[in-house]
């Protein structure tokens, strides 16, 4: 977690990379927002400011449902329920991003926190089993931390370590 300062100093950078320069982060270094609809297990649509963003959540990759070529994954429905169950639309939200702010497809790359209760999303889709941890450098600060959520909640049997074939 030693990148973790980064995060705060970058997190302004969200500014450009995102929406118009409206887009201001607290103190903290955080970037408020709401959710307009969850995509999958590990993708969003959160309003920023008034504009509409689409986030793909870093380090963690959910069992495919809407891919146009690939079929349904096994305990992929039951992920984007569990990322719809903890981000019902209008839930207000805070971001925070890594060294890469968009992916490919020119989704915002983001941590998510709840802002009711501070829960970082995230860590609780691979603590859960909802998940696997998926590392693509440079965003790589909670590597281990994912990794390590990962491997108990594997342990433990739960989510899709205890459904789906390996």
């Amino acid at each position: 977690m030693t990148r973790y300062p980064i995060l705060i100093a970058t997190a302004c950078v969200v500014l450009s990379s995102c929406a118009a320069a409206t887009v201001q982060p607290d103190p903290s270094g955080r970037v408020h927002g709401s959710i307009i609809h969850v995509t999958d297990g590990d993708t969003i649509s959160v309003s920023l400011a008034g504009r509409r963003e689409t986030i793909r959540l870093i380090g963690v990759d959910t069992p495919e449902t809407k891919h146009p070529t690939k079929p349904v994954g096994c305990w992929g429905p039951e992920a984007s329920a569990h990322t719809t169950a903890m981000l019902p639309k209008g839930t207000d939200i805070y971001v925070m991003r890594d060294e890469e702010a968009r992916d490919k497809y020119g989704r915002l790359l983001a941590y998510v926190y709840r802002s009711s209760d501070n829960v970082f999303i995230n860590h609780e889709l691979l603590a859960g089993g909802w998940g696997v941890p998926l590392s693509i450098a440079p965003n790589t600060a909670f590597e281990t931390d994912f990794a390590a959520a990962s491997s108990a909640a594997d342990q433990a049997h739960l989510g899709l370590w205890g459904h789906c074939p390996r």
